[in-house]
């Protein structure tokens, strides 16, 4: 399972001390059982590749670091001793956010990926970078109170909409939050004392959902994240994320749709993210904002023919979009979050048929076109992993700088 290169600042003292190959060796198990979940250690010499006896020095290293857990398996009638069960420490903790123009979503992520709580701060007008480290603040004390004692937040992560200097943790530009050049990073640590990790967070979604969600396993992905904050995406290439020469690329959202289109940001007309909008859908439905989980059960309930025939003329456009991306990076699977997950479950059947339609059918017919598995938890995990990169690069440093 390749994991994601982020920038060298978040990787601390990656392998350089010490026995590199051991230091590897802990890093790869602790990688495989931070995305795989609790497996024995037979199933860890397995899937590592690696001797039973190194994976049980390996496993009881990382037990003495409060890194992993291990338990008694349940009874399974096999004769002789079962293997004991290891699992990552969920109890190790990062603080996730990602802000847009109407909320702010703020969670705790255990290592694992396990979601330990999920807040959704609603905000009267877009959140300016010192309001949403006042926020998430307020809202990551009172998380710590409810904490159990065992737990301990070790960094935190943050997925922006717009354009992040990862290395830097600054944010050159979130247009729709009116972000540009904040170092957010800086800020937040100084606010909170957290070690702070910032990245555009469709890269972060894409993530997740390469690792946890519904393009597990895939080699070759096209995600598209859809927020008030517009459309955000990502494309994973023969298993490798594709980033552009400054780390910005794919950014799909501002493909050209429609010559005669809304007027987009970027300078352009017509671009996916004005022709296909949440924005757009709240207008008729007369809210401010809406958690993306609850558009698709709001639209089929409602009975306001504008908004249906609004749906259908966004997963018209969006199937474009889509057949355009298919020809170009020719993806197993195409994988829609935030509310274009919402549209594909409110209209399934008129999307992959107009996708069908508008591509060229050798390059189409074998694509899967799937909502997110994580729902509206992609974002916050994807940030999770962000925050975890130092920790599983090289556990032994992380952990005796975190003793």
């Amino acid at each position: 399972m390749p994991a994601y290169e982020f920038p060298d600042r978040l990787n601390g003292n990656a392998v350089n001390a010490g026995d590199p190959q051991h230091r590897k060796n802990l890093a790869d198990v602790l990688a495989l059982l931070h995305v795989g979940g609790p497996q024995n250690r037979a199933e860890l010499t397995r899937r590592s590749g690696l001797n039973r006896s190194t994976i049980a020095r390996l496993v009881g290293e990382m037990v003495n670091l409060d890194l992993v857990r291990e338990s008694e398996p349940r009874e399974t009638g096999v004769v002789g001793r079962p293997s004991p069960v290891v699992q990552a420490n969920d109890g190790i903790v990062a603080v996730c956010v990602n802000p847009d123009v109407d909320a702010i979503a703020i969670g705790l992520v255990g290592l694992g990926g396990k979601i330990i709580s999920r807040v959704r701060h609603k905000t009267r007008r877009v959140p300016s970078v010192d309001k949403m480290i006042s926020i998430v603040s307020k809202v990551v004390q009172s998380s710590l109170a409810k904490l159990d004692d065992e737990c301990r937040i070790v960094a935190m992560g943050i997925a922006v909409p717009g354009i992040v200097r990862v290395d830097q943790g600054v944010v050159e530009f979130a247009p729709h939050l009116g972000w540009r050049d904040e170092p957010v990073a800086q800020l937040m640590e100084e606010r909170l004392g957290y070690a702070t990790f910032v990245a555009n967070d469709a890269n972060l979604g894409t993530i997740a959902e390469r690792l946890y969600g519904t393009a597990a396993g895939k080699t070759d992905v096209i995600y598209l994240n859809g927020s008030r904050s517009g459309i955000g995406g990502g494309v994973i290439v023969n298993d490798r994320p594709l980033s552009g020469v400054h780390g910005f690329g794919a950014e799909l959202g501002h493909t050209s749709v429609a010559r005669a289109g809304l007027a987009c940001y970027c300078g352009r007309r017509g671009c996916l993210e004005t022709e296909v909008s949440l924005s757009r859908l709240l207008d008729i439905m007369g809210e401010a904002s809406i958690d993306p989980d609850d558009l698709g059960p709001f639209v089929v309930a409602s009975k306001d023919r504008r908004l249906r025939k609004e749906v259908d003329r966004q997963l018209d456009v969006l199937s474009v979009a889509i057949s355009n991306f298919i020809s170009i990076f020719n993806p197993e699977i195409v994988v829609l979050a935030g509310f274009l997950g919402e549209l594909l479950e409110v209209n399934p059947e008129r999307l992959l048929e107009r996708v069908t339609s508008n591509s060229f059918h050798q390059l189409s017919a074998d694509v899967e076109l799937v909502r997110a598995g994580l729902r509206s938890q992609h974002l916050l995990i994807g940030a999770a992993e962000l925050a975890f990169s130092p920790l599983l690069n090289d556990p032994i440093s992380f952990a005796q700088l975190k003793a």
